[in-house]
């Protein structure tokens, strides 16, 4: 029979061995799929240890090897593995309501005029907290702004970064590891539209949507191209109009 004091050390060890997979599992939402050796460098852990905690999150469900995504041309030699969150691993993380979001966005579809509505509530849900990314975004030099515009998103829970594209003088990437709404742009693309529009007309330019987590990729990738004109006739109007607008196509109807 264990004495109380081995059993008291033995449990500090499995707190201490949560909480370091905690860590891995978190650095993984915040930086997307990681490699054992970007692990081991991020959390100050041996590449034996990090293998270790990997074999236990698996087992677990909460993250899943892949072979990393490549984007422009391939190099030489077999892509490096990676880690990356599972579906349960993100709702360990996720404090968003997935179901109700699903069913209010079906009901709107439903009964408040279909797709074209749906689109209308995801560009007022961005032009109602579009103030602070505009604000950090404005107050950045031009070439700062794809970091700006991320640091916000990542006081939003979106876990954002900015990085050069694989061709640096052609653009940026922003990297969203975590999306609160994953679930709900599943079934209502709209949401993931509706930022893409967004984040063209608050950095004056095309951007590209190359991946999303709501498709089930790792992360989601926005390609950002570095002097591209200013404006274009097909720019969708401003998100600071679009409230108004949605609120104007819904005026008087009763949802009943």
């Amino acid at each position: 029979m264990k004495n109380v004091g081995e059993a008291s050390q033995q449990e500090e060890l499995a707190t201490g061995e949560r909480s370091t997979r905690n860590r891995v599992a978190r650095s993984i939402l915040d930086h997307g799929p990681s490699t054992v050796a970007e692990l081991a460098t991020r959390l100050g852990l041996t590449q034996a240890a990090v293998r270790r905690h990997l074999d236990a999150l698996t087992g677990d469900n909460v993250v899943e090897p892949r072979e990393r995504r490549i984007y422009g041309a391939r190099t030489r030699g077999r892509p490096a593995k990676v880690f990356a969150l599972t579906d349960c691993g993100r709702d360990a993380f996720d404090q968003s309501y997935d179901k109700l979001a699903v069913d209010a966005l079906r009901w709107i579809a439903e009964r408040e005029g279909g797709e074209q509505a749906v689109a209308a509530f995801a560009r007022a849900r961005i032009a109602a907290q579009s103030g602070a990314y505009r604000k950090a975004v404005e107050a950045a030099p031009p070439e700062r702004r794809a970091e700006a515009l991320a640091k916000a998103l990542s006081a939003d829970g979106y876990a954002a970064t900015a990085r050069s594209a694989p061709r640096p003088e052609q653009g940026e990437q922003l990297c969203q590891h975590h999306c609160p709404v994953a679930h709900a742009a599943e079934k209502f693309p709209q949401l993931c539209e509706a930022e893409t529009e967004f984040f063209a007309e608050l950095l004056g330019t095309h951007v590209q949507r190359l991946a999303t987590i709501a498709h089930g990729d790792g992360v989601c990738t926005t390609f950002i191209p570095r002097n591209a004109p200013k404006g274009s006739p097909e720019m969708s109007p401003k998100f600071s109009e679009i409230s108004d607008i949605a609120s104007a196509s819904t005026a008087g109807r009763n949802p009943a």
